[in-house]
């Protein structure tokens, strides 16, 4: 039988887990993922734990931060004053926002606090900082 190796197009099912049990993420309501290996399209912890399985194969894998989206960093965080807001807005923290960047493009931020006359923003991923598991069933190598 032959075993996932970097440059295979694969079909996969996984449930991504945090270190407390939490589901963020999964496949099994929907059709497997289908990626190509050695593309940079997946955490490299995940595309890791893809290589040598077989199809039908099931694992779990763990995956530090720094081989999924690394460790929260700190210049990511900034202050916005409340007046700079959309008026009526009511900031939350955990609230998402879509910042538009001098190019054009937008970004996701997340409000990590709200203080009196400020809000500061979380420009991260919402994954970084956290170690993350992965139940993964390999449907086939295409």
């Amino acid at each position: 039988m032959s075993k996932v190796k970097e440059g295979d197009l694969v079909r996969v099912h996984y449930t991504g887990k945090l270190e407390n049990g939490q589901v963020f993420d999964s496949s099994l309501n929907r059709e497997p993922l289908e990626v190509k290996l050695g593309q940079g399209s997946l955490i490299p912890g995940f595309e890791k734990g893809l290589l040598n399985m077989e199809p039908n194969e099931r694992k779990t894998i763990v995956i530090p931060k720094e081989e999924a989206y690394g460790e929260k960093k700190r210049e990511l965080f900034q202050s916005v004053p409340k007046a700079n807001l959309p008026e009526g807005m009511k900031p939350e923290v955990n609230m998402g926002l879509v910042a538009t960047n001098a190019d054009g493009t937008e970004r996701q931020l997340r409000v990590a606090e709200v203080n009196e006359n400020d809000i500061i923003v979380d420009g991260n991923h919402p994954l970084a900082g956290e170690d993350l598991t992965f139940e993964l069933e390999l449907v086939e190598i295409k």
